[in-house]
């Protein structure tokens, strides 16, 4: 089988590199599957996991706040500002900053940038989704 070579980049790190047999990525108009010879795209990323799958059939999920990703036949690059690992999100932070996000959208006698604080709670639903997924793989 054929494989493909993954890089994915945050602002502060190298996350991931390596060789897999398909992507699997969240891409502005929907999720989008990346296999050995795709057509050359580059596009915007939205919040979300990005998957990868082993020849072996193993997956791994990464989170991503969004960025941009380059796809040419044999190599895959996703720039992001923020990417972890989905095995390393805490959850507990997270659903902490649900509640925040969810107090802050709902408090009318505070200042509130709806559109920053829409965005954030999008990015935490993506963060939940991720760990939510990364259970069901591992039979958690």
């Amino acid at each position: 089988m054929s494989t493909l070579h993954i890089d994915i980049v945050s602002a502060e790190r190298e996350i991931f590199s390596g060789e897999v047999e398909m992507v699997f990525a969240p891409a502005k108009m929907g999720e989008v599957g990346i296999a050995p010879g795709h057509t050359p795209l580059v596009t915007q990323l939205g919040p979300g996991e990005v998957r990868v799958k082993y020849e072996d059939g193993n997956e791994e999920g990464f989170y991503v706040s969004g960025g941009m990703l380059e796809i040419q036949p044999k190599i895959v690059t996703i720039l992001s500002d923020t990417a972890v690992r989905a095995e390393d999100l805490d959850e507990a932070a997270v659903l902490k900053a649900k509640e925040e996000a969810e107090r802050r959208l709902h408090d009318k006698d505070a200042e509130v940038d709806y559109a920053t604080a829409l965005a954030q709670t999008a990015e935490i639903a993506a963060q939940l989704q991720a760990i939510q997924r990364l259970r069901k793989r591992s039979g958690r």
